[in-house]
């Protein structure tokens, strides 16, 4: 949480929050080689951005190999300066070595659903496949088995 300082004639807090993803892309013996994106992710917005910008095996390993990520498509960099491409925003661009931000690979989807709501927060999951990308609803709901449920990425772009 985030206070504003005792000096400003507001004393509200307020919280700076994301919307919790997993990425990754599904391998032949059915793992998931998966990153974390803290901002963002639901369909509407990180669903398109997967699926317009990361619609090739190329491109999305790219994605998945830069690590842990603030979001997945931005212009704007860590010091709030004007990127020359917009592209995803992963931590090793603020310095942060890849071996703390490097994907995990996870045995299978269960894991890649259960360690992603239960140790990164993630309320949404994405995986690529030969079909394209598929997104899951993590968070707690009594109403789906396991917490989970596909949930389609909407037509249309962002924006």
């Amino acid at each position: 949480m985030c206070l504003l300082p005792r000096d400003r004639l507001s004393y509200t807090s307020f919280l700076i929050m994301g919307t919790r993803s997993l990425i990754g892309k599904q391998l032949k013996d059915g793992s998931i080689l998966g990153v974390y994106c803290h901002y963002d992710g639901y369909p509407e917005y990180n669903g398109r951005m997967l699926r317009d910008h990361f619609d090739t095996d190329e491109k999305v390993n790219k994605l998945i190999d830069g690590g842990d990520m603030s979001c997945t498509w931005t212009n704007v960099g860590w010091k709030n300066e004007t990127l020359p491409e917009s592209g995803p925003l992963h931590y090793t661009a603020r310095g942060e070595s890849l071996e703390s931000n490097a994907p995990k690979l996870y045995k299978d989807l269960n894991e890649f659903f259960t360690l992603g709501a239960d140790h990164c927060d993630a309320e949404y999951t994405y995986h690529y496949t030969s079909a394209g990308w598929i997104c899951h609803d993590v968070r707690p709901n009594p109403y789906t088995k396991n917490n989970v449920m596909e949930v389609p990425i909407p037509a249309g772009t962002v924006g």
